[in-house]
C-alpha cells in the first residue's frame, strides 16, 4: 500500500495481508481495469496475476499475467515473464510460455508444442500421502520436470511430471555439485508406472550398481530402501549433502516401471552372474 492509492487498492492489500487472495485479486482487477496503464498499473497487473496464481487459478492467472508482462521489461528477468510462463504451462498454450521464458530472460528453443528442452538435473519437493518427500528428477522447461528417482511413498511415481515454482527451496550436494530443490505446484502429467517393490541379494555393492544401472538403461527406476533419510522440515529446506547408499547382501529395493519390465531386468541381471545375484517377491506397493 501506498499514500494516495485508491480506496480499492487500499482495502486489495488489507485483504492481500490477510492472505484472501480471492478478495485481494479481485480488488485489484477492479482497480486496474479503471486506469489500465496508470503509474502503478504494471504493479497492480502483476499482483491482481499472483493473488491468482496463489489460489491456482491459472485461467484468470494467465488473462491477467498477459498485460502484466505486456508492461514489463524484457530481458531483465522480470517476475511477470516467469509467472506468465507458470499459467501458460499449465494450459498448454505453448507459443506464449516460450515467449514468456524468452521475455524472462532464458532462451528455448525454437518450435511449437510442448517444450522439452532438458534443462538439467534437478530435485522436488512432491507430496505424498505420508507427507513431503524430496526426489530426483529432470527439468524440461523451466517450471517442469520429470521424477527419475522412485518415491518411497507409492501414491507418487517414477516419470510423472511436475509442475514446480521458481525459487528454489533448500539445496542438495554431491561432492561439490549443488542441486536446488523446488517445491511442487501440481501434478501436470501422472506416470503409469507402479511401484514394484522386491528383495534382491547382490554379493557386491558393485552388484547392486549394475542393477540400478540396468534398470534405468530400460526405462525402470530403481531405489534402495536404505537410502531414505528422514528429516525435519527445517533440515529439508537447508543444505543437504548427499552420498548414496549402495552396498551388498539382501535388500528391499523399489522399483518404478510394469511388472513385465521389471521382472525382465532382474532376471538379466540374476542370470549374468547367478552366483552372486538374485532376486525374490516382486510386488506392487499400494
Amino acid at each position: 500500500m501506498r499514500d494516495g492509492d485508491p480506496p480499492l487498492v487500499t482495502e486489495a492489500y488489507l485483504a492481500w495481508n490477510a492472505e484472501d487472495w480471492s478478495r485481494a485479486g479481485q480488488l485489484l482487477e477492479q482497480a486496474v481495469l479503471a486506469d489500465p496503464d496508470g503509474p502503478r498499473a504494471a504493479v497492480w497487473w502483476f499482483d491482481a496475476a499472483l493473488a491468482h496464481k496463489f489460489l491456482r487459478n491459472w485461467p484468470k492467472a494467465y488473462e491477467l499475467g498477459l498485460q502484466a508482462a505486456a508492461r514489463a521489461p524484457r530481458g531483465q528477468q522480470d517476475p511477470a515473464f516467469w509467472n506468465l510462463g507458470i499459467a501458460a504451462t499449465v494450459l498448454r498454450e505453448w507459443d506464449t510460455a516460450r515467449d514468456a521464458w524468452r521475455g524472462y530472460g532464458i532462451p528455448v528453443a525454437d518450435g511449437t508444442g510442448e517444450i522439452t528442452d532438458g534443462f538439467g538435473t534437478t530435485c522436488l519437493r512432491i507430496r505424498t500421502d505420508s507427507g513431503d518427500e524430496v526426489v530426483w528428477a529432470q527439468r524440461l522447461c523451466p517450471t517442469r520436470a520429470r521424477v527419475t528417482s522412485v518415491p518411497f511413498d507409492p501414491s507418487r511415481r517414477f516419470g510423472e511430471v511436475v509442475l514446480h515454482d521458481g525459487a528454489p527451496n533448500g539445496e542438495r550436494y554431491i561432492g561439490d555439485r549443488r542441486f536446488p530443490v523446488f517445491d511442487e505446484l501440481m501434478l501436470f502429467t501422472p506416470s503409469i508406472a507402479p511401484t514394484l517393490a522386491a528383495q534382491v541379494t547382490a554379493a557386491t555393492a558393485a552388484d547392486t550398481e549394475e542393477l540400478i544401472d540396468a534398470g534405468f538403461a530400460h526405462g525402470v527406476g530403481v531405489e534402495v530402501l536404505t537410502g531414505r533419510d528422514l528429516m525435519c522440515k527445517c533440515c529439508s529446506e537447508g543444505r543437504v549433502d548427499v552420498e548414496r547408499d549402495v552396498r551388498g547382501g539382501e535388500q528391499t529395493m523399489l522399483f518404478g516401471g510394469t511388472e513385465e519390465q521389471t521382472r525382465q531386468v532382474l532376471q538379466d541381471w540374476a542370470a549374468a552372474a547367478p552366483a552372486a545375484r538374485s532376486w525374490t517377491g516382486l510386488h506392487a506397493l499400494s
